[in-house]
């Protein structure tokens, strides 16, 4: 099988969807000659700032002198990102020859009656195939959705448990409170593994603190709020942590700051387990640090900001790193959501830092929300707003409403934004 045979195989089995639950990935491994095991993991869960903890983890891990494998998701600018060694995109040739091992697999399954693994169980074992196949001293682990019943969660050498912001999302799946959603991100610590949190609300802590005392398992809380000397900035971002003083990320965004610190605190976990980093390479790695669609830079005059907010959360801090990095600016912003988020809440979060809005539909997304259908509803909080035809059309507005000091924002839907990197950058 070739890379584009590979691809095809991934959108006929889009169909499969959604199936939360470890029967399926246990079957489909356990064909595969399990090769997630004899690897070691850090499992990384949350609904904001997993990709960004796993982007530094990694990154640090790497300049120690590591091979670290990387698996996160979605993709925003190429398919094979998800899939990482040492920063090296997972080849086609790889792709494709993985994918034929698994395919005939899913077919064995099929024609005995189990249910065809999905797309997002596809791919996870293919990131334990290729992990395996560079022989990978640690592996950097990102949830798909939820934890418990990932498909990632059938690893069993987790050294670090790292869980990120918890907040409301996938709720049709994760449950309708926090302490439920809670309970199933969770579901990523191990007994005796150490587990790493960012600052969380009181019943969220008080799920995961039980969790990690049920398992036996060391909790350290990863306080951005303890960060001192904070100087935000679009190119980097300085701050002094604990014993940890100017430390300079390149990810902008002032909720990076708390990515940061929970980065920071997982590797110093690591580094009681087996993985010491020396200061000089940690610093290294951190400032090397990258995530794109994430309050990324993609123009100049005006500026031109790309993030992935999609959540009430997500949309929150995008809020406060706007108010903070371009205070008294002028902002236009380009929006375009995924009809099962709830839009009306990130519409009132952030309405009201923008002069106008220019909605767009996400394209190639069944779950998109058409530009119309997002404009109405944005209408009925901000008199300023149009719907657009295509990304391109919506940038080319956008351009010819912002004058140079201007700031546009394109957020919404991660679906969209690595089409916009491309049209933005071009």
């Amino acid at each position: 099988m070739n890379y584009k045979e590979a691809l095809d195989y991934m959108q006929q089995i889009g169909q499969y969807g959604i199936s939360p639950g470890l029967d399926s990935i246990r079957q489909l491994v356990g064909r595969l000659g399990n090769p997630q095991k004899g690897m070691r993991y850090v499992h990384v869960a949350g609904t904001n700032g997993k990709g960004s903890v796993c982007a530094y983890v990694s990154s640090v891990l790497q300049r120690g002198g590591y091979r670290v494998g990387k698996y996160t998701s979605p993709a925003v600018v190429d398919d094979r990102e998800e899939i990482q060694v040492n920063g090296s995109y997972i080849p086609k040739a790889a792709v494709g020859r993985h994918m034929e091992r698994i395919k005939a697999v899913c077919d064995e399954m099929a024609g005995e009656g189990l249910p065809h693994p999905t797309p997002f169980e596809v791919k996870t074992a293919m990131a334990f195939l290729h992990f395996r196949e560079k022989k990978c001293d640690i592996v950097v682990l990102e949830t798909g959705m939820g934890g418990l019943l990932d498909a990632t969660n059938i690893v069993e050498d987790t050294c670090v448990a790292v869980l990120t912001s918890i907040s409301a999302d996938h709720m049709g799946f994760l449950g309708k409170t926090l302490p439920e959603i809670a309970v199933q991100k969770a579901g990523i610590i191990k007994r005796g593994c150490h587990v790493v949190t960012a600052a969380q609300t009181p019943e969220v802590m008080e799920v995961l603190a039980g969790k990690a005392a049920d398992g036996g398992c060391p909790l350290t809380v990863a306080d951005g709020r303890a960060a001192e000397h904070v100087r935000l900035g679009l190119e980097k971002q300085r701050f002094d942590y604990k014993d940890w003083k100017k430390l300079e990320i390149a990810l902008a965004g002032q909720y990076q700051i708390e990515n940061a610190v929970t980065a920071l605190e997982a590797l110093k976990a690591l580094g009681g387990l087996g993985f010491p980093v020396q200061e000089e390479k940690l610093r290294e790695g951190m400032a090397q640090a990258r995530w794109p669609g994430r309050f990324t830079v993609a123009g100049r005059k005006p500026c031109f900001i790309l993030d992935g907010a999609h959540n009430e959360d997500a949309a929150g801090k995008l809020a406060r790193s706007l108010e903070a990095c371009f205070p008294g600016r002028r902002i236009l912003y380009i929006m375009g959501m995924l009809r099962d988020k709830e839009y009306e809440k990130i519409i009132g979060l952030t309405h009201s830092l923008a002069d106008q809005i220019i909605t767009v539909t996400p394209p190639g997304n069944p779950r998109a929300m058409s530009a119309y259908e997002l404009a109405a509803a944005v209408a009925q909080v901000h008199e300023k707003v149009t719907a657009a035809d295509s990304l391109e059309e919506a940038v080319e507005m956008a351009r010819l409403l912002a004058d140079k000091e201007d700031v546009i924002v394109a957020f919404g839907s991660l679906s969209y934004l690595g089409r916009m990197l491309e049209i933005v950058g071009g």
